[in-house]
C-alpha cells in the first residue's frame, strides 16, 4: 500500500536537497549541458517547476498537461532564465503541489495522467519524488545514482520493474542487486534471464541513464528495454 504522508516527507526531503545544491551554481552554469541529451540545467529545473503544476492538474482532476506541444514549449520557454528565478519557480511550485497533497482527499481514487496512464492517487507524491531525485541527478553537479537513498532506490527499481512487466519485448527478466534485493520484470514466456549488479547500476539501466556495461546477465542477453 502507498503511504502518502510517509513520500511527502521524503519528497519534501529531497526538494531541499536539491535546491541547496542548484543554489550553489550561477547563471553560466545553468545555461550548460545536463546529463540528458538536448537539455541544459535550465531545461532540467523548469521541467521540475512545471512537473509540479502538471501534478497539482492531476491531483485536481484536471489535465496532467494541455497537450505535449505546451508541455515541451513551457520548458523551452523557461529554460533560458536567471538561476534565481528558475530556484523561486521550482520552490513556489513545489511548496504549491505540497499544499495540495496535504489537503485532506480520498486517496484510494484513480487520477489520469499522461498518455491515458492511470494510478491511484496516492502513489502521486512518489511519482513526484522520482522526478526530484533523477532530475538532480540530471542536473549533473555531483549528485549520482549512487548518492539516492537506499529506501528510493529500491522502491523506483521495483516501480520501473512493474512497469516492464508483462512486456513482451522483454524477456522474463530477474534483477538481483548485490545486497541481495531481488526484482522481477518481462513477459513471462521464453528463457529466463538474470541481470546481477549493484543496485544504482540497475536503477541507471532501467531509468536508461546509464550503460549496463556494469551488469551482468545470465540465461541469456541482457534485455533491450522499451523506451520509457
Amino acid at each position: 500500500m502507498n503511504d502518502h504522508v510517509h513520500d511527502l516527507a521524503l519528497l519534501s526531503d529531497a526538494t531541499h536537497r536539491l535546491l541547496d545544491a542548484a543554489a550553489k551554481l550561477d547563471n553560466a552554469a545553468v545555461a550548460e549541458p545536463s546529463r540528458l541529451p538536448g537539455w541544459t540545467r535550465g531545461h532540467v529545473l523548469a521541467h521540475l517547476a512545471r512537473n509540479a503544476d502538471a501534478l497539482l492538474n492531476v491531483l485536481a482532476g484536471r489535465p496532467m498537461y494541455a497537450s505535449a506541444e505546451t508541455r515541451d514549449g513551457d520548458i523551452d520557454r523557461d529554460a533560458p532564465r536567471p538561476l534565481d528565478v528558475q530556484l523561486a519557480d521550482v520552490r513556489t511550485t513545489a511548496d504549491a503541489f505540497a499544499r495540495a497533497a496535504d489537503a485532506d482527499a480520498d486517496w484510494s481514487r484513480t487520477v489520469e495522467l499522461r498518455n491515458g496512464i492511470t494510478d491511484v492517487a496516492s502513489r502521486v507524491p512518489f511519482r513526484r519524488l522520482i522526478e526530484v531525485e533523477l532530475h538532480h541527478v540530471d542536473l549533473g553537479i555531483g549528485y549520482g545514482l549512487e548518492d539516492l537513498p537506499e529506501e528510493f532506490t529500491g522502491r523506483e527499481i521495483a516501480f520501473l520493474a512493474d512497469r516492464f512487466s508483462g512486456n513482451a519485448a522483454v524477456a522474463p527478466t530477474t534483477l538481483t542487486a548485490a545486497d541481495g534485493r531481488q526484482w522481477s520484470t518481462g513477459c513471462t514466456d521464453g528463457d529466463a534471464v538474470t541481470v546481477t549488479g549493484e543496485a544504482a547500476d540497475l536503477l541507471g539501466w532501467l531509468a536508461g541513464r546509464r550503460d549496463p556495461a556494469a551488469l551482468n546477465a545470465s540465461g541469456g542477453a541482457l534485455p533491450v528495454l522499451p523506451p520509457l
